[in-house]
Order: C-alpha cells, then sequence, then structure tokens
C-alpha cells in the first residue's frame, strides 16, 4: 500500500506523516484490496484543509475535510474515508453467494 503525501504551503513534517499512516491504516484493516493514496495537504489563511484520493480495484474514492488543525482535519478525513469504504465494500460484495456452500437441501 502506497500514500503519497503532498504539501501545498505547508512542509510535511514526521509526527504529520506518521499521523496520516496511523489514521489510514485503520481504513486499509477494513479492505485489503487498496493500491495507492494520495493524500494533499492545504493551509489557506486559518483554515487546514485535507483531500485523499483512495484508488481501489473498480473505482476510487475522494474525501475532502477543513478544520481548524490539521490534526482535527485528519480525523474528520479518515472517519469520512471509513464510512466510503465500508459503503464500497458493501455495494461490491457478492450477494449470490449462499453460506456454507449448500445451494439447496432436499427432503426425503
Amino acid at each position: 500500500m502506497n500514500i503519497h503525501l503532498t504539501g501545498h504551503h505547508l512542509e510535511i513534517t514526521p509526527s504529520l506523516k506518521e499521523y496520516i499512516q496511523t489514521k489510514l491504516a485503520k481504513i486499509f484493516h477494513h479492505f485489503d484490496h487498496v493500491i495507492d493514496a494520495k493524500v494533499t495537504l492545504t493551509v489557506i489563511k486559518l483554515e487546514h484543509i485535507v483531500e485523499a484520493t483512495i484508488h481501489l480495484p473498480k473505482s476510487d474514492i475522494h474525501a475532502e475535510c477543513r478544520g481548524e488543525s490539521m490534526y482535527t482535519a485528519i480525523d474528520l478525513l479518515s472517519s469520512k474515508l471509513d464510512r466510503q469504504v465500508i459503503k464500497y465494500k458493501e455495494l461490491h460484495k457478492d450477494h449470490h453467494r449462499v453460506e456454507g456452500g449448500l445451494k439447496h437441501q432436499s427432503i426425503e
């Protein structure tokens, strides 16, 4: 799993990088087939903006969050991405599969 970090008007510190990796690791526990993630951190005046795009096998998930501090924006982003990944997983789940491998039981 590759995480690409980009900072606009911001230097990415090792603590920020580690914090993002731990938050995104929770998302990857829900779904193993994540190809890579691109995260962009931006500061405009007093507003901190975090954008992320996660590449999955059949589609991409994009989210953007704003906060008073970069850490709160990252927290909001991780929860938003977590919900979207769970929704993606449910939509692409094979619903035609029968539990236990038995399709029909005959009564004799």
